[in-house]
């Protein structure tokens, strides 16, 4: 059993902060856990744009705090995310978040992240591993 707080990870290298500046990630499930998937509590900041492709990782977000406007760059449908609201990026979808007031969100992700993964110059996330146990 794990037990563990966000609060517990601030600071830590489970703290993550964007190359872009555009968002901060407190991974608190993290692909060493073994668990077969990873839990994130990500802000983005408002005012700000991201561009991001999970090509290798399937994504739900559920939006704590904050508004954002979602725009899936494959179809063009745009939708607001506001607290209460989900998505699931189970396609692989390309797709740029426009925050309006600093994004709070929870996110999970399969195959879960290591902690090390920041967006490329496509918003795509490596597939990054963990070595196996011996």
């Amino acid at each position: 059993m794990i037990v563990r707080s966000f609060k517990d990870i601030e600071g830590t290298d489970r703290h993550i902060k964007s190359k872009s500046g555009t968002w901060e990630s407190k991974r608190i499930v993290l692909a060493k856990e073994r668990v077969g998937f990873s839990v994130h509590e990500t802000i983005l900041y408002a005012g700000t744009t991201t561009d991001m492709w999970y090509a290798n990782h399937i994504e739900a977000v559920v939006c704590t705090r904050g508004e954002a406007e979602l725009t899936d760059r494959e179809t063009g449908q745009s939708y607001t995310i506001t607290p209460g609201t989900m998505y699931l990026l189970n396609g692989h979808e390309r797709h740029t978040l426009r925050v309006k007031e600093d994004f709070h969100c929870i996110c999970v992700f399969n195959p879960p992240v290591t902690g090390r993964e920041d967006h490329d110059e496509n918003g795509v996330y490596p597939l990054l591993t963990e070595p196996e146990e011996v």
